[in-house]
C-alpha cells in the first residue's frame, strides 16, 4: 500500500467493504452492486464515476440508508452502519439529489422546507438557521417564502443544498448534483460546493457520469461498471490521461467529444463480460 493510500485508510471518515446490493428475488433479481469497497479521508472529495446503471448512485443511497437488503460493511466516522439509521446519523451525513424539483415538496415554501429538519432534530433558533443557510448558498431573504415552482433550476438546487447544510453535517453525499442544470449554472453550483467544502471542512462523495465535473471537484475517484469498481485512481492520473483499465480509457475518450473512429472502436463491456462468462 502506498503512503497516500495508507494514510487514507488510517484516517478514513467513510469506509465501504465488500458492499453488495440486490434488487428483487429469484431469477429476476438484479445484482446492482457487487463487492464494492473504498475509503474516503476526512475533508476529502471522492468521486464515483460510470455510465447510467453502473451502480454508483446505488452505493450512495446505501450509504444514506435509502436502500434495504444490502450486505457488507460500511462505517462513517468510525461507527458501523446497520440497516437503519439513527437521528444522529442524519446530523452527520446529508444527501443532495440529482433532481432539485423532485426532491423539494412542491406545496411547501422554502421556509417550511428548511424549517422541517430543524424541527425534527429539535435544534431551535429556526429563524437564524434559515437566514444563515440561505445566505450560505447565495440566496437572499426574498426567497424564503417562495415555492419551488417560482425558482429556477439553479435556485432550487441551492435550496436543496441549504436544506442539507442546515443540520451542520460533516459529510455530503452528492448524487449528480448539477446534471439537471444548464452548463453555465452547473459551474456556479460546483463553485458553491467547492467553497462550502473549504469553509466547513466537509467530506464529499460525488457521483457523476461527467469526468470533467469529477476532475473539478475531487482528488480521487473510483470508476464503476456493471456494479463493480474496475479502477481507482487520482484526479492527477485522470488529467494525465493515464488510466489502466480499458473501460476507463473508453470513458475518457467519450468525454472528449464525438469521434466517429473512436466510437466505432468502442467495446460493449456488458457483452464482452457475458461472452467471457459463456466461454468459461
Amino acid at each position: 500500500m502506498t503512503g497516500t493510500m495508507a494514510e487514507t485508510a488510517s484516517k478514513a471518515m467513510i469506509e465501504v467493504d465488500d458492499l453488495h446490493v440486490t434488487f428483487g428475488r429469484g431469477p429476476r433479481a438484479t445484482h446492482a452492486v457487487r463487492g464494492v469497497g473504498f475509503r474516503v479521508a476526512a475533508g476529502e472529495s471522492y468521486g464515483l464515476v460510470g455510465e447510467s446503471g453502473s451502480g454508483k448512485s446505488t452505493v450512495l443511497r446505501a450509504l444514506a440508508g435509502l436502500v434495504e437488503g444490502w450486505r457488507g460493511r460500511m462505517t462513517v466516522a468510525g461507527r458501523v452502519l446497520g440497516p437503519r439509521r439513527e437521528a444522529a446519523f442524519y446530523k452527520l451525513v446529508q444527501m443532495v439529489f440529482q433532481d432539485p424539483y423532485g426532491s423539494l415538496h412542491p406545496r411547501h415554501t422554502v421556509e417550511r422546507i428548511l424549517s422541517e429538519p430543524v424541527a425534527i432534530h429539535r435544534l431551535g433558533a429556526a429563524d437564524r438557521r434559515i437566514e444563515q443557510a440561505l445566505g450560505d448558498v447565495g440566496l437572499g431573504p426574498q426567497f424564503r417564502y417562495r415555492y419551488p415552482h417560482q425558482l429556477s433550476g439553479g435556485q432550487r438546487q441551492r435550496v436543496a443544498i441549504a436544506r442539507a447544510l442546515i443540520l451542520e453535517p460533516k459529510i455530503l453525499l452528492l448524487d449528480e448534483p448539477t446534471s439537471a442544470l444548464d452548463v453555465s449554472i452547473q459551474a456556479e453550483v460546483l463553485n458553491l460546493l467547492a467553497r462550502l467544502k473549504r469553509e466547513r471542512g466537509l467530506t464529499y462523495i460525488l457521483v457523476s457520469h461527467n469526468l470533467a465535473v469529477v476532475a473539478h471537484m475531487c482528488t480521487r475517484l473510483a470508476v464503476m461498471n456493471r456494479g463493480t469498481i474496475v479502477e481507482e485512481m487520482t484526479v492527477a492520473q485522470l488529467r494525465r490521461g493515464a488510466p489502466r483499465h480499458p473501460y476507463t480509457k473508453q470513458l475518457l475518450t467519450a468525454s472528449r467529444g464525438y469521434d466517429r473512429t473512436a466510437v466505432d472502436a468502442f467495446i460493449d463491456f456488458a457483452e464482452a463480460e457475458a461472452g467471457s462468462i459463456a466461454r468459461t
